[in-house]
């Protein structure tokens, strides 16, 4: 069995690339069907797809460690 935790660093940026393609694209339109939907869907990878740009993370390792703590402090104190 594999477990990948929710907040993987993967699993983020496709997070972020559908937030990007629902702020950019999907919620400045409407659709009539779904055809029309998937083809905005697709001009909009293959725009960005002409120039991309590689995502470059900009968290300090210090800044991340000191958040898994505050995390794991608020889990151990919270009631199960």
């Amino acid at each position: 069995m594999h477990f990948t935790p929710t907040s993987a660093s993967w699993l983020n940026m496709v997070e972020r690339f559908f937030r990007d393609i629902s702020e950019s694209r999907i919620r400045r339109d409407s659709f009539a069907s779904v055809p029309d939907l998937e083809r905005a869907i697709k001009q909009y990878i293959e725009h960005h797809n002409e120039a991309p740009k590689p995502f470059i993370w900009t968290a300090r390792a210090d800044d991340i460690l000191a958040k898994v703590t505050r995390a794991k402090a608020a889990f151990v104190q919270t009631p199960q």
